[in-house]
């Protein structure tokens, strides 16, 4: 079979049934893995980054958060342009070499770490290169959204970026098991000694990151092999811009910061801030959990969203959002009192949920929003106009879920930084926090208004 599809009609109920689901769901499980894997690595320092005062580098705390937060940064910026990259070189082509890329960083980090005199300068620079994992959700997401007709791209892009997100979880689950032993041998280097709980005892850091190589190799060949291109979706950056021009694609980037910019905010950050709030708690034995109930429920979010609507799902959520955030406030250490570290955990847990679900509710939201408006100008226009109406809303709808990714993305640099920002500026979390409550009150209020009101401009 021709990598390359040149007749691909998803919404064909015998096409799809003939041969389209057989050919959609190989890109969808090759795609996942890949996906699994950047989001590993994107979330690198949210574990590397706990453990380097250990290993004799002398850092400060803020340093440290921006160490975690500068991945969200790079791949949030690399998100714009990879939002772009599908149609331009095709989905098999760009998910093979953008994997690929993953190996710059997982090989510089394990380098590195192993020096303790290697420069903080040196270390941001391959935070950023992280970054590269970052990106490739946006550009996985608007492969996949080709490759799936309109009552199944919920539960499809729930799948790839459900199960892609468990990478963050991995990441943060298999840190500590690695890292206690000399997985790869003398190939990955020597241990290096730290002290804890009294004993001194040797680690194997670098393997946070060499764990993830060979892997890495696996993901890229088998993209490489085993997906496609299609013809149809192909389109230049310029004919992809006109979604700046759209009103619902910068709301969308608003609400889709929300949910996955908390998603991987709260990944990237948790681990320290239970570090800074906590430190009597072993923050990588907990933070893991997070993560990994947030992308198992996204999946979740996509079907529950194709049953109910994306709007209603969407608008409750971030109700519950702001509630579980005015949680993690009450059971903060404060006034001397030193919290509660289970009531803490709890309220995290049940915001890592929402940001799950949300993830599922508001993309499912976006193809379903962009096919009415653009069937809405074909109306009564004929077939020829409605199948080509079909054709741009696709276009459009992978455009938008790949900016929307990159839009809030942000959230993996601002969350952090606002951790370390605010525990500066007043000793603790706490006005970071109270500023996520006011975002998540913005949201419902927009949700309500545009799509979930009676009468609203695009139900969904």
């Amino acid at each position: 079979m021709s990598k390359t599809l040149s007749v691909w009609t998803p919404e064909d109920k015998q096409f799809w049934a003939r041969q389209g689901q057989a050919i959609a769901n190989i890109n969808l499980w090759i795609s996942v893995p890949a996906l699994f894997l950047a989001f590993a690595v994107w979330q690198l320092w949210s574990v590397v980054a706990v453990n380097l005062p250990a290993l004799g580098f002398k850092f400060t705390p803020n340093e440290l958060f921006w160490l975690a937060a500068a991945p969200g940064l790079s791949g949030a910026t690399l998100r714009i342009f990879y939002s772009f990259m599908v149609p331009v070189f095709g989905g098999r082509r760009w998910t093979a070499l953008s994997t690929a890329s993953l190996l710059i960083p997982a090989i510089g980090i394990g380098v590195a770490i192993q020096d303790p005199s290697t420069s903080y300068a040196t270390l941001l620079v391959l935070a950023l290169l992280c970054g590269f994992g970052g990106g490739n959700f946006a550009s996985s997401m608007a492969n996949i959204n080709f490759f799936f007709p309109k009552e199944r791209k919920g539960s499809a892009l729930g799948v790839n970026a459900g199960l892609g997100n468990l990478g963050v979880s991995a990441v943060q689950f298999l840190a500590p098991l690695v890292i206690a032993a000399g997985v790869y041998g003398p190939f990955a280097g020597g241990p290096q000694t730290i002290v804890r709980a009294g004993q001194a005892v040797q680690i194997w850091a670098q393997n946070a990151a060499f764990v993830w190589v060979p892997f890495i190799v696996i993901a890229s060949v088998a993209a490489w092999i085993g997906m496609n291109d299609i013809a149809d979706a192909k389109a230049s950056v310029s004919d992809q811009a006109v979604i700046f021009k759209r009103k619902h694609n910068w709301i969308m980037c608003w609400l889709y910061l929300g949910t996955f910019g908390s998603f991987i905010g709260y990944s990237a950050g948790f681990p320290l801030l239970i570090k800074s709030q906590f430190p009597q708690v072993s923050a990588l034995t907990y933070a893991w959990l997070g993560p990994l109930i947030g992308a198992a429920v996204r999946p979740f979010g996509g079907w529950l969203s194709d049953k109910l609507g994306g709007a209603v799902v969407t608008l409750w959520n971030f109700v519950v959002m702001a509630l579980a955030v005015g949680g993690v406030l009450w059971f903060l250490p404060s006034g001397g009192s030193g919290g509660s570290f289970a009531g803490f955990f709890v309220c995290f847990l049940v915001l890592f949920f929402t940001t799950g679900i949300g993830n599922g509710s508001t993309f499912r939201m976006i193809p379903v929003i962009f096919l009415a408006e653009r069937m809405r100008e074909a109306a009564g226009k004929g077939k020829e106009a409605e199948e080509q109406a079909v054709k741009d809303a696709n276009k459009e709808a992978a455009a938008v879920l790949g900016f929307t990714s990159a839009f809030a993305a942000y959230g993996a640099f601002f969350i952090p930084k606002s951790y370390g920002t605010s525990i500066v500026m007043t000793g603790g979390p706490e006005a970071a926090l109270y500023v996520f409550i006011v975002f998540y009150l913005s949201c419902i209020a927009t949700t309500w208004w545009y799509y979930a009101r009676k009468n609203a401009e695009m139900p969904c």
